[in-house]
């Protein structure tokens, strides 16, 4: 469960996000929708500790620990973890070498090794990507696949995925969302897209509409059509 109680984010001392409460319980999915400039990325890495943003006030709670304090490593030890936009390169150290200093040997390298082909196989990802520094020659859906595979082999309490539908095709798009549908159990995943392309293999069970930095309107499933049909301006008093 992570709460978020009135939390204002500023970036060199400009407010983005104001007062910003939600509570995201286990187990369920929630999507974070918002035209450009409303602050869903800027929420996203805030909840994961980037530095460059700084919360002016308010609590993060996850399962009832105060994480707003803690440093990025701490807070994916307590269970949080955030899919990047655009995933970048990691010359010189492949997935593999990865997973097994993020998992300090909670896993022995074998177990490790077949976890990684078992979630390629899902995922559809290529050997040989596998075996490349990360990223390294993936395309923009194969990041995103790769992404996906390194936050299941951790097994976070709560996933949030930022913008996972951006520049993928359908057919991964396809593969993505039943991989992450399939895992889903138990866990809390947050969604943050413009678009609801990827709500149609699997819906979400809350839709937050950010607007300005402000928190503008929840809902269900039908917001997110709602949104497709008429756009933010009218849902979202942007």
């Amino acid at each position: 469960m992570l709460s978020i109680n009135k939390l204002t984010i500023a970036v060199k001392d400009k407010i983005i996000i104001k007062d910003f409460s939600y509570l995201f319980e286990k187990g369920k999915i929630y999507a974070i929708m918002g035209p450009n400039g409303s602050g869903k990325s800027t929420l996203a890495l805030t909840l994961a500790g980037h530095p460059v943003y700084q919360i002016k006030s308010g609590k993060i709670t996850l399962n009832n620990q105060y994480i707003q304090d803690l440093s990025p490593d701490k807070r994916s030890k307590a269970g949080l973890f955030l899919s990047f936009q655009s995933p970048l390169v990691l010359n010189g150290v492949s997935l593999f070498q990865m997973m097994r200093v993020a998992l300090r040997g909670k896993i022995s390298p074998i177990d490790l090794n077949n976890k990684i082909k078992h979630l390629s196989k899902e995922l559809v990802i290529k050997e040989e990507l596998v075996k490349r520094p990360l990223n390294e020659g993936a395309s923009g859906g194969e990041r995103k696949k790769l992404e996906l595979l390194q936050g299941l082999i951790l097994q976070p309490k709560v996933m949030i995925f930022d913008e996972i539908d951006t520049g993928v095709d359908v057919d991964s798009l396809k593969i993505i969302a039943k991989v992450m549908k399939k895992y889903q159990k138990n866990r809390t995943y947050i969604v943050i897209t413009h678009y609801n392309r990827i709500f149609q293999y699997f819906k979400p069970d809350k839709v937050l509409i950010l607007s300005k930095g402000v928190l503008k309107q929840t809902g269900g499933w039908e917001l997110a059509q709602q949104i497709e049909n008429t756009g933010y301006e009218k849902n979202s008093g942007k």
